[in-house]
């Protein structure tokens, strides 16, 4: 079983993994994967409180995965382990918590999986550089091209790709629908997804960032994910 769903925003937003709220984790196994789209937010302190959901985390049935968002640690979050997981880089974060990094092609229960995580915060001006927003929320040009390099090793093919904010035009398609469209312009990274969006084959993209639930009419296998959590696989 892969389920995935989207942001948590560490413990603001992590109700929905409760038992009571989605209670199919209990036929689960740690063979089986729950992906959250980014804006994890446990890795913000590593004070008592990102320990304590992180054990919660660790004790579900399932293997936590999830790729990264805007709002994370990233210097924190890069101190950690990096391992090889299923065909991919990943910092292990737990006994079963792991953060999918960018530009990586997953295989987990027979599909693949491409994750590229990353977004532009629409809330700059009231952040602080170093403690509460980090540069590192947009890809560097390393992540880009690696991005492209593990998708011609694939020939841009996929079963499924996992991304925090949209492709170019489906991200004016939600900000329209929810009335924001001066807080979210295109910006390099959702024009280069766009432009893989055109190009790979693909049955399932799923993202969070925007914090509503959205097919989009545009291209109805690309779904916003926030409270849903939908099974996959």
């Amino acid at each position: 079983m892969i389920l995935v769903t989207g942001d948590i925003h560490g413990c603001a937003d992590i109700g929905k993994l409760s038992v009571k709220a989605n209670p199919i984790q209990k036929q689960m196994t740690k063979e089986d994967f729950l992906i959250i789209a980014g804006d994890f937010g446990l890795v913000w302190n590593n004070d008592a409180e990102d320990l304590w959901w992180r054990k919660w985390l660790d004790k579900k049935p399932y293997t936590t995965l999830f790729i990264d968002g805007n709002h994370e640690n990233f210097d924190l979050l890069n101190e950690f382990e990096e391992v090889d997981f299923h065909g991919g880089r990943a910092h292990r974060i737990g006994e079963s918590i792991y953060h999918l990094m960018r530009g990586e092609m997953f295989e987990l229960q027979g599909r693949r999986f491409f994750t590229m995580g990353g977004a532009e915060s629409h809330d700059k001006e009231y952040r602080t550089l170093g403690e509460s927003i980090w540069e590192q929320e947009l890809p560097s040009d390393e992540e880009y091209a690696h991005a492209l390099e593990t998708l011609e090793k694939y020939d841009y093919k996929t079963d499924f790709v996992i991304t925090h904010c949209a492709p170019t035009s489906i991200q004016h398609e939600i900000a329209a629908a929810i009335g924001l469209e001066n807080e979210y312009p295109g910006n390099r990274l959702t024009d280069f997804l766009q432009e893989i969006h055109d190009k790979l084959e693909f049955q399932g993209w799923f993202h969070g960032h925007y914090h509503t639930d959205l097919t989009s009419n545009i291209d109805n296998r690309v779904n916003l994910l926030f409270n849903h959590i939908l099974q996959i696989v």
